[in-house]
């Protein structure tokens, strides 16, 4: 199992890497809408849908992001959507998570599946407009949900007592969290005061843009908030697992479940990013 995951993890960066390096942004955008159309797919199946429905539902997801970045563009999306769609993460995923996974298949099958085309075009795009403000801004939302995801599982292993939703994810615990985000702001400092004026990048980072922008106490105060959006991101995708009893969205990334296991927490983080952003830019 370990040597198939890391296979698996070498195949996935040596697509994904190259991407994301690229000069234009447009690669990055077109193997990410890849993936989030296999994650539509994934959505439609933890839903109920049939294999030919969750079929239709991936490629009608690819096919607005496609619309989407060859029509309007991504340049012309405007700030209001990653609030609206910020404010919906924040608002539905608390009431989803009150109601548990005993609660999440007592809505309307529209709903659901509806709730994650929008959910999944928006991370896309937001993932997609990140890359366009530059490598340095991009790296930096990912590494901070991945720094959070780490030092939360060590953080849980070595301090957790408390645990912190043990009906939906019994491993988590608040220890964990708190840990995480401890991370997270060490990591915002040290990127935006010592890394990030020391080398040469194609723009400011994430952690520069709210700590200068907003002023230090608000800034770490938002990456407070977007490392806790990225536990819930977490939390919301293990609901609906539960919900139906599955252990991975699916097999798609052999040792590593699916795309959805893999991208969770990104995505309400990347669309908050650039609400946040958008109040500094």
């Amino acid at each position: 199992m370990l040597g198939t995951r890391i296979i698996t993890a070498i195949v996935l960066l040596a697509i994904l890497l190259p991407a994301l390096f690229a000069g234009s942004p447009w690669p990055f955008a077109a193997v990410t809408l890849v993936l989030i159309a296999a994650g539509g797919w994934e959505w439609g199946r933890l839903n109920g849908l049939a294999q030919p429905a969750s079929l239709l539902m991936g490629g009608a997801l690819a096919g607005l992001c496609l619309f989407t970045l060859l029509g309007p563009g991504l340049a012309s999306l405007p700030a209001a959507l990653w609030w609206v769609v910020g404010a919906a993460w924040v608002l539905g995923s608390s009431q989803a998570l009150r109601l548990g996974p005993a609660g999440w298949p007592r809505l309307p099958l529209a709903g659901r599946v509806v709730l994650g085309f929008v959910l999944l075009w928006a991370a896309w795009a937001a993932i997609a407009s990140a890359r366009g403000l530059g490598l340095n801004f991009i790296l930096s939302v990912f590494c901070l949900v991945w720094v959070a995801d780490v030092f939360a599982y060590f953080g849980g292993r070595t301090l957790g007592r408390r645990k912190l939703a043990p009906a939906i994810s019994p491993g988590k615990s608040w220890e964990g969290v708190w840990t995480g985000m401890a991370a997270v702001l060490l990591l915002g400092l040290a990127w935006t005061f010592a890394l990030e004026p020391r080398i040469a990048v194609d723009g400011p980072s994430l952690y520069a843009r709210l700590l200068k922008g907003l002023g230090l106490p608000l800034g770490l105060l938002a990456l407070i908030f977007l490392s806790a959006m990225s536990v819930v991101g977490d939390l919301f995708e293990s609901l609906i697992k539960r919900a139906v009893g599955a252990k991975d969205s699916s097999q798609l990334l052999p040792g590593h479940g699916g795309v959805l296991d893999r991208v969770d927490a990104l995505l309400p983080v990347f669309p908050l990013a650039l609400a946040l952003n958008s109040l500094v830019a």
